[in-house]
């Protein structure tokens, strides 16, 4: 099933709108800006530049009116579509950057890297199965980042995020969207 999403050029569903249920890399080609949306089914993720960089947010079913409230710095730019992955899921961490330091695998969530494995920090992952969200701060809260199945070698580097966060939990997506 794939999800369904409706931007808005202004805050709290006004203005024009732009729907789509595929990924947008540029939502200026449909709306001079986009300050709210409603997410009518699936999970996408929302970037406040284009080509999916810079801040990004978690939506699912739901409505989302005012985009400073996800922590996006501007409006949002872009979006990707989160296909339901169902099955199991695995993901290796690294300590440092490509694939150096401690590792470790993982098949579930982790609400603190530093309480399980005394880690505090991951710079780099290899996700063999599912989708998942690595937060800045323990207990899933803090600026995020989506990963899909895949080599990521420097997670500071990736999407226009500063160098300087840490990742610090993360969570699979499930197909609850």
């Amino acid at each position: 099933m794939m999800g369904k999403i409706i931007f808005y050029e202004d805050r709290n569903f006004q203005g024009r709108s732009y729907e789509t249920s595929s990924d947008c890399p540029e939502l200026t080609s449909y709306l001079s800006r986009c300050n709210s949306c409603r997410v009518e089914s699936g999970c996408f993720m929302v970037y406040d530049r284009s080509n999916f960089q810079g801040n990004q947010y978690f939506v699912r079913r739901g409505e989302y009116g005012d985009y400073t409230r996800m922590g996006m710095s501007d409006c949002i730019r872009s979006c990707r579509s989160i296909p339901m992955h169902r099955g199991q899921f695995r993901m290796r961490i690294y300590e440092r950057e490509n694939f150096g330091g401690q590792m470790h695998e993982m098949m579930d969530d982790c609400e603190n890297m530093m309480d399980r494995y005394r880690m505090s920090d991951c710079q780099s992952c290899h996700v063999m199965d599912g989708h998942w969200l690595l937060y800045e701060q323990p207990h899933y809260r803090g600026k995020q980042m989506y990963l899909r199945p895949g080599e990521y070698r420097n997670l500071s580097s990736m999407g226009g995020t500063p160098g300087n966060i840490r990742w610090q939990s993360m969570r699979r997506i499930m197909d609850s969207c």
